[in-house]
Formats: structure tokens, C-alpha cells, sequence
């Protein structure tokens, strides 16, 4: 078990971005602290073969250029508000309308185009990298001083544990996720459409015009959702409109940490396992890569990567019939995803 530090690189203004490399069992996990951003992860295959298993780029110029979230930490709000607007007692916010007429991962310079603080420390189990921000009050036009805590790790059994965690002054929609691009053949080797997955989930979110929930809660029994038997992604993938993007419901007691996910994948022989306290998963098939560069000469097109962002659900703040995204003064925002992976 071991944790390095060294420069990645600097900003146009000239502000450091620090890389951390943390390794412990089979992996190796490297963060970097601007985005909070998760830039490589290394495990093994059946052969032993070790390969990169999250899409990225190689130099820290990749991820302040038109980058779609590759890693990235999201906040304050992950995934979709619609129309860009929302009412909390009685007083109506409008948000940047970054994605057509919506706000999309906390608008327009969110929390992963921003730097973090960030301290490594060794427990008896792994190595953790704990990243601190603070978004003052107004900060992309969301109300209160939100103090954010994020903290990535390595366990000696193969996991990667993710703890978020915020402290906000007044009422405020709060909705953490990371948003790694996963390609469990190796990043650059094909598509994802050959993985085999299994969502532990019984129903997703039924989306309207422009991926907006519509408020209303799909059984999967008998449709291309259906993820409760492990099946290739590719099975349903046109009967679903050619990619998923949709929000499933996690089956489980809320606030426990449940099965999310299982994904294998067979030519390396390599499977992740996911496990959230959050009550949704945004499972996306990288429906939008359109010849993105990625690390050492890869190129990204359709479907080179698929993204499991274990959540709160989307809109959340416009749909009361959802569960509650809203925290503050006196209900601060906690939650836990591990990523547990074996061959």
C-alpha cells in the first residue's frame, strides 16, 4: 500500500493541479485535484495483463478542454434540472442552461472545473485521498455556503470506496456523483457493448423531450431495461433507442449500503461490482463520444465507455414525488459508493 503525490500540471492562471497515485491489492488509482477527477485506474486481467480501465487523457490539457466530464466529481447537482430552474420555499432559482435549455452537472463551471484541497492518509485497510471545496453562497446561482468533502480510496481487497459528504447553511439541492468512463477490456480496446451487466434494480425513470424525467417510475419486467438477469448491453441497446442514458431505481432499503451493479467483461475476464447508499444509478453508454483524443493515441467514438453514476434522481427538485435531494443546516449530505473488482 502506498500513496505519491507529484504535479500534473498548472492552469492558464497559473494555479498547481497535484496528481495523486494510490496503490493497494491489485489496483492502482491516480486522482487528480482539479475535478476531483479519477484520471486512471490499472488493474489486472486473467493473463495478468495490466491494463487502464477508465477512459481519460494523458496530460491535464485533455481534461481543461471541452472534456465530457471524463472522472469527474459532480456538483453541486449531478445529472439533469430541468428548464434550468427550481422553487424552494417559495423562491425560485434559475440556474445556467448549459445543456439545451436544462442545467446539466451543476451548470456551467461546476465543481469539476474546479481545484480542490486535498490530503492523503494510510489507515490498517488502504489508502484514501480526502478532497475539500467550498462553494460559497450564489455559486452557480444555488443558495447557501456549501462545504463539500470527497473522499477516494483503495482497500486491500480491491475496492475503490468513494465517501461524499457536504455541510450547506441553508436549504439546498445536493446530489454527488463520479462520472468515470469505464471500459473494463482496457481503455481505446473497442466498445462496451460486448460487457455483460446486471442492475439491481426492479424499474428506471421514465424520460420525457431532452432526457427529462417524467415524473413517473417504469417496471423493467418486459422492456430493453430489463437488467435483473446479466445479459450483454448490446442485447437491447436499439430496442432502447440506439444507448442508454436513463436513471434505475436501486432496489433496497434507502440509506444502506445496496447492490448496484455487476458488469463482467470477457476477454480479460475482468469483473466490477458496485455497491451505493444513494437510491439511483445513471447508466450511460457513451452515446455522445464523437472522436474524442484520449490517452496515447486512443480515440473515443460511440460507445467506447459506459458510465454507472450511483445518485440521487435526476430533477429531483421539480419532482416532489421523488426522494428528497434537499439538505442543510440540519440535515447534511452523506453518501457512499464502492466499486469492488475481481477477475
Amino acid at each position: 500500500m502506498k500513496v505519491t503525490k507529484k504535479e500534473f500540471g498548472r492552469l492558464a492562471n497559473g494555479q498547481k493541479v497535484d496528481l495523486y497515485i494510490l496503490r493497494a491489492g491489485d489496483l492502482a488509482l491516480s486522482i487528480s485535484t482539479l475535478g476531483a477527477t479519477w484520471t486512471s485506474l490499472e488493474m489486472p486481467s486473467k493473463k495478468n495483463v495490466f491494463e487502464d480501465i477508465l477512459l481519460g487523457f494523458s496530460t491535464l490539457d485533455g481534461y481543461t478542454g471541452l472534456n465530457p466530464y471524463m472522472g469527474a466529481t459532480i456538483g453541486r447537482f449531478g445529472n439533469r434540472i430541468g428548464k434550468g430552474i427550481f422553487t424552494l420555499n417559495g423562491k425560485t432559482y434559475e440556474l445556467a442552461k448549459n445543456d439545451g435549455p436544462h442545467t446539466l452537472h451543476g451548470g456551467r463551471r461546476g465543481f469539476d472545473k474546479k481545484v480542490w484541497n486535498a490530503e492523503s492518509f494510510k489507515t490498517n485497510d488502504g489508502v484514501f485521498v480526502r478532497f475539500e471545496l467550498e462553494s460559497p453562497d450564489g455559486d452557480e446561482n444555488y443558495p447557501g455556503k456549501l462545504c463539500a468533502a470527497v473522499c477516494y480510496g483503495l482497500s486491500n481487497s480491491n475496492e475503490l470506496i468513494a465517501d461524499y459528504s457536504a455541510s450547506v447553511d441553508a436549504p439546498c439541492p445536493v446530489n454527488f456523483t463520479n462520472h468515470a468512463y469505464f471500459n473494463l477490456a482496457g481503455e481505446g480496446n473497442g466498445k462496451i457493448t460486448n460487457h455483460e451487466l446486471k442492475l439491481f434494480a426492479s424499474s428506471y425513470i421514465e424520460v420525457g423531450e431532452d432526457l427529462i424525467p417524467t415524473g413517473k417510475l417504469v417496471p423493467v419486467a418486459g422492456t430493453p431495461f430489463d437488467f435483473t438477469a446479466r445479459k450483454k448491453v448490446s442485447r437491447d441497446i436499439e430496442a432502447a433507442g440506439g444507448g442508454y442514458d436513463h436513471c434505475w431505481t436501486i432496489d433496497g432499503e434507502r440509506g444502506k449500503l445496496n447492490p448496484c451493479a455487476e458488469v463482467f467483461e470477457e476477454t480479460s475476464g475482468r469483473t466490477m461490482k458496485i455497491f451505493a447508499t444513494q437510491p439511483g444509478v445513471q447508466f450511460y453508454t457513451g452515446n455522445f463520444l464523437n472522436g474524442i483524443q484520449g490517452k496515447f493515441g486512443s480515440v473515443y467514438n460511440k460507445h467506447s465507455g459506459f458510465c454507472l453514476e450511483t445518485q440521487h434522481y435526476p430533477d429531483s427538485p421539480n419532482k416532489p414525488e421523488f426522494p428528497s435531494a434537499i439538505f442543510g443546516p440540519s440535515k447534511p449530505y452523506a453518501e457512499k459508493a464502492v466499486f469492488s473488482f475481481s477477475i
